[in-house]
């Protein structure tokens, strides 16, 4: 379980994490995970960060929780965070690959729940698609079968890696102060806001922006409706990035998927997880039944 935050050997403040170390992919590179074990027997689930995110940043706040129920596993993407660095152009389709191989790193031979967010749903989708002896379930949140449409969200989307432009820039930079404001949600205390900004700093902001023209023009409407595995959708209903009507549609599209609604934005994991954690956990409850990994009386509360 994660203990209480703690200072890193540079005096900086970090919040709950739980262990974590990089991991060689053979012949794709070296990218960073979080493990944590669950109880013993514990199904898998793999959790998915969103663009611009993190293995930290996505999922801090439900590490704890998450594990009373499966061992969690958390990957970093490619140009995100700690994730493989390389020359090859950002595709959706390696980080599916890319997560299939952390599993076989990891000698995770049973199939798995994955868990996508925002970018991290097309990514859980495509894992689905090219690997799917390896996917027994599906959590989607904040996420659709594509992102093109109103030219307001491909603006939202381009903002984005901006945001991990400016963090590069000078430290009194006015640009960069904007940029930071936009992309991070209002985290308390001060402490975590500054942890976000240090974590944000990690990412390549090539690979990022590749992954915003990567992610417009992502669909799955070809076959999305062929997903048959259990699905949960959780769709936030004051979404400002992905329009909650797509979320929708994505649940209407997977046969027997069920649909979550929670009253928060695209940041409601980090900005209100008092409010989104406890339906993601509902959800990743729901499937892990539907799916056979779980049965009620063992179900942590």
């Amino acid at each position: 379980m994660v203990g209480p935050f703690r200072r890193r050997q540079s005096f900086e403040l970090a919040p709950p994490l739980p262990p974590g170390r990089e991991l060689d992919l053979p012949g794709r590179g070296t990218t960073f995970v979080r493990d944590l074990e669950g109880p013993p027997g514990a199904p898998t689930l793999l959790l998915l960060h969103g663009l611009s995110g993190s293995a930290d940043l996505n999922w801090f706040p439900a590490f704890d929780v998450l594990a009373r129920q499966y061992r969690v596993v958390a990957v970093d993407h490619r140009g995100h965070g700690r994730g493989i660095r390389g020359d090859q152009p950002f595709r959706l389709e390696d980080c599916a690959d890319d997560a299939a191989a952390v599993l076989d790193a990891l000698g995770i031979d049973d199939r798995v729940i994955a868990v996508g967010y925002s970018m991290g749903g097309p990514i859980a989708q495509l894992l689905w698609h090219r690997h799917r002896d390896r996917i027994q379930g599906l959590v989607l949140a904040a996420t659709s079968r594509n992102f093109r449409g109103h030219p307001r969200d491909r603006f939202m989307f381009a903002a984005v890696p901006a945001a991990s432009f400016a963090a590069r820039l000078p430290p009194l930079s006015l640009l960069r102060t904007a940029f930071d404001n936009a992309m991070l949600p209002r985290f308390a205390p001060d402490w975590l806001v500054e942890w976000a900004h240090r974590e944000l700093r990690r990412h390549d902001a090539v690979a990022l922006a590749q992954a915003t023209q990567a992610l417009g023009r992502y669909t799955s409407h070809a076959w999305i409706r062929t997903v048959d595995v259990p699905t949960a959708v959780i769709i936030c209903s004051g979404d400002q990035l992905v329009p909650p009507r797509r979320q929708a549609k994505l649940a209407q599209s997977i046969a027997g998927a069920r649909s979550y609604v929670v009253d928060t934005d695209h940041f409601g994991i980090t900005k209100e997880p008092e409010v989104f954690v406890p339906v993601l956990v509902d959800a990743c409850v729901d499937v892990g039944i539907r799916a056979g990994l779980l049965t009620p009386r063992r179900v942590a509360v």
